[in-house]
């Protein structure tokens, strides 16, 4: 067994950003086909294509934008767990919880479809990690 588990969400929440990146650009790509593209510079990013183009193809890129924003405190949580040499179930069980719920978040955003249980699953599992980290780190 790996003397770090807690690098296993780590490593296929990475994965999953990676995958939803690809979908982004895919997305990206087809809505350009019907965007209104009049007056945009030839540097412009993905986001200013926001009103232009039909949402749906927006979603996915949405959603990698979320991926990179609250999952930065989960990495830096769970890398400090694993420094602190957390090897326990709980802590293990609400981590792959918090990647899970990423997942179907990142699903439901995707697709159009609505994200809340998976941002309240996820930051509830995220607050979970911090108390563990937090009693770990003061005792």
């Amino acid at each position: 067994m790996n003397d770090y588990p807690l690098l296993g969400p780590v490593i296929i929440l990475v994965g999953w950003t990676l995958v939803m990146l690809i979908w982004a650009s895919i997305s990206i790509q087809r809505g350009l086909k019907t965007a209104d593209t009049k007056g945009l510079t030839k540097g412009a990013r993905a986001r200013d294509l926001e009103g232009r183009m039909d949402d749906r193809f927006s979603f996915p890129r949405r959603n990698y934008e979320h991926l990179v924003e609250q999952p930065t405190l989960f990495y830096a949580i769970a890398l400090a767990l694993a420094l602190m040499g957390e090897r326990g179930i709980i802590a293990l069980s609400l981590a792959w919880a918090y990647v899970a719920a990423r997942i179907l978040h990142s699903i439901a955003q995707g697709t159009g479809g609505s994200r809340t249980i998976g941002f309240a699953v996820s930051s509830l599992a995220l607050l979970g990690l911090f108390i563990i980290a937090l009693i770990a780190f003061l005792n």
